[in-house]
């Protein structure tokens, strides 16, 4: 990043501030704010580290797939969201920030990860509730993120948005099969969507009365939406599906509000979401300890990749 002297940070604020206000991309080379980095590492990283992390609650279910058929399509899924975190660690370090660090850091417990992906996954339909409703979550959170202010944010996720989507359609199709199948399944899918559907609301983040974060981000053009519109979006997108799917959510103040042509609906435990994100989730000691080991067991293979590009630099 160029360095400017304080007589300089004037002309260089207004600019910045322009091109926000133009709704133009902000890229690594330009000046900005010191709280606009760090609010941007911040989120990044935990987008990051949340693709990363949950690969885990689906890759549980590689080895039991019911057929070669569900496995190579997990597999694919599950190759797909390590993609996704390569691409945002990318576009965490065009901001200066280190991916080893940020893994540092998620594993310390410095930085956090979406709390969704510290529930069990306990039956198959997990894998196709957490396609449709978790990712169908991601969705409505991420498509707004590709007119994000900062332009290697914002490029990265027209690509992940794009597997994200399929990665909805995958889990409902999956589940539709199964709603097809036998009262047994049929079961196993209401069940599954009664367990995931409150940690989904939760996806979008605390009410904008208690996110601390929310008002400057969308001031800078990182945020669009705030968090409970993005809810309100995803429980009015979601409805529909469900009724199409043959199941229901187990919300009994669920209803269509004439008034605001949007539907009303409960307010999530966030006593749940607070103590999940303190750590004291079902899956937190888990998913952190699996992801140490995975770093720690990869070390080798960095050391190498990195004696490697040494000694291509030198026979250079």
């Amino acid at each position: 990043m160029p360095t400017a002297h304080t007589s300089e940070m004037g002309p260089l604020q207004t600019l910045f501030d322009e091109t926000i206000a133009n709704e133009q991309r902000i890229e690594p080379r330009d000046w900005m704010p010191d709280g606009y980095r760090r609010s941007l590492i911040r989120q990044i990283a935990q987008h990051a580290h949340s693709e990363i992390i949950g690969m885990q609650p689906e890759g549980n279910w590689l080895t039991r797939a019911p057929s070669l058929r569900r496995k190579a399509i997990l597999m694919a899924k599950v190759q797909d969201e390590a993609g996704h975190g390569l691409y945002l660690y990318s576009a965490a370090e065009t901001l200066g920030a280190d991916r080893g660090d940020l893994t540092v850091q998620l594993i310390e417990g410095k930085q956090k990860y979406s709390s969704i992906f510290n529930y069990p996954t306990l039956t198959y339909a997990d894998v196709g509730t957490i396609g449709w409703l978790v990712d169908g979550a991601a969705i409505c959170n991420q498509v707004p993120l590709c007119r994000s202010s900062f332009g290697p944010y914002a490029r990265a996720m027209i690509r992940v948005c794009k597997e994200e989507s399929f990665h909805q359609r995958q889990g409902y199709e999956l589940l539709m099969t199964m709603m097809r199948g036998t009262d047994e399944q049929r079961a196993m899918v209401q069940e599954s969507v009664n367990r995931w559907w409150w940690p989904a609301l939760m996806m979008f983040g605390p009410p904008d009365d208690e996110s601390p974060n929310t008002e400057q981000s969308m001031k800078w053009g990182i945020k669009r939406h705030t968090n409970d519109e993005l809810r309100q979006r995803f429980v009015d997108m979601s409805v529909p599906q469900a009724e199409a799917l043959g199941v229901t959510f187990p919300d009994p103040e669920l209803k269509w509000c004439p008034r605001r042509e949007a539907h009303d609906f409960g307010e999530p435990d966030w006593a749940e979401f607070m103590a999940v994100l303190k750590g004291n989730g079902a899956c937190n000691v888990e998913r952190i300890a699996n992801r140490r080991a995975a770093h720690e067991d990869g070390a080798w293979v960095r050391e190498a990749a990195t004696a490697f590009a040494a000694r291509e630099k030198a026979a250079s």
